[in-house]
């Protein structure tokens, strides 16, 4: 759709007619050669010499062009433009970030999957969290993988198959075999800082309890509840373990209820996966849409246009004066 974004501009087309009628006609005074007899070529031929002006006579081709050109000047300084269609565009309003232990105690071969399969336990988060990570169109989702060290596997991004395809390249224990849930939790605040929606998850499941962190968890988690952000706390280990293969129930209840988030216990693939859904329904997906019309400018045109008339008709008038002007061969 053809649309104008200065259509005031059209108000100076009558501006020529106003100067036309307003200012006074344009004068330039010229000398004369002056002849001795020219009073008896007066009287020779029947004039009567008298003082005057004469008037140039413009042509109709050049009255035509000219308003022409005007038109295309004041519809140029009007901008046109084409409007395309409304483009629109989703944006995220909820970050959120996967903490997945990754200790050695992770390598468990008793976790039950949906098809009743017993598989380690990392294997057995990953089969769940891939299908949790599908289903986050809207989300920006980040990840991140701890176990004696915690590090960003991938920051907030909305390409989620990025997402997927570095959790599955996941392995035990490549940030060491111990636990630390307050130093991921601590990454998570860092990492949130960079973040400008409002709504902020953090989904930590770990299957052991903290002995590596330089930051206590609960600590952690008031630092997180200062900041804003929610964590939601799974935990997938054996209580009656002990060491690092014990999970931390009491740890993680706290760590979640502090910052006004949930524990959930999952021991299989369905559970976790119900607890998934959970989350879906305890922090529901916020969207934001942004919506525009793209605008392709054509003032380029009705100028351009203006320039090759204004150029054709000073070559005509030029060739005119020539060829008037030129001597004849008589």
């Amino acid at each position: 759709m053809l649309e104008f974004a200065w259509p005031w501009a059209f108000a100076l087309l009558p501006l020529p007619l106003l100067a036309w009628w307003l200012l006074p006609p344009y004068r330039e005074r010229r000398s004369s050669v002056q002849i001795p007899f020219f009073a008896r070529v007066a009287e020779a031929t029947g004039q009567k010499p008298q003082p005057g002006a004469v008037i140039l006579r413009r042509l109709p081709l050049q009255m035509i062009v000219a308003v022409i050109i005007w038109l295309l000047m004041v519809s140029a300084l009007a901008r046109p433009q084409w409007v395309g269609d409304p483009i629109t565009h989703k944006i995220a309003a909820r970050d959120m970030m996967l903490a997945i232990d990754i200790s050695g105690s992770m390598s468990q071969p008793d976790f039950k999957a949906p098809d009743q399969k017993m598989l380690q336990r990392l294997d057995g988060v990953k089969q769940v969290v891939r299908d949790f990570i599908a289903r986050r169109k809207g989300d920006r989702i980040g990840l991140i993988l701890f176990g004696t060290r915690a590090f960003v596997q991938a920051p907030f991004t909305q390409d989620l198959q990025t997402v997927q395809m570095l959790l599955d390249q996941t392995a035990v224990a490549m940030a060491g075999e111990q636990t630390a849930i307050g130093d991921a939790i601590g990454l998570a605040i860092k990492t949130f800082d960079t973040s400008k929606t409002k709504q902020r998850v953090l989904i930590l499941l770990t299957d052991g309890n903290d002995t590596a962190s330089r930051v206590p968890p609960v600590h952690a988690a008031e630092i997180a509840q200062q900041r804003g952000l929610t964590i939601y706390t799974i935990g997938v280990g054996d209580t009656e373990a002990s060491g690092e293969n014990r999970v931390d129930l009491p740890a993680l209840r706290e760590v979640a209820s502090t910052t006004g988030g949930r524990f959930f216990r999952a021991e299989n693939g369905e559970q976790l996966g119900a607890i998934y859904a959970d989350i879906d329904k305890l922090a529901p997906v916020k969207v934001q849409t942004e919506s525009w019309r793209p605008k392709l400018p054509l003032f380029q045109w009705p100028l351009g246009v203006a320039v090759v008339l204004g150029l054709g008709l000073w070559t005509v008038l030029l060739l005119r004066g020539l060829t008037f002007g030129a001597p004849s061969d008589a």
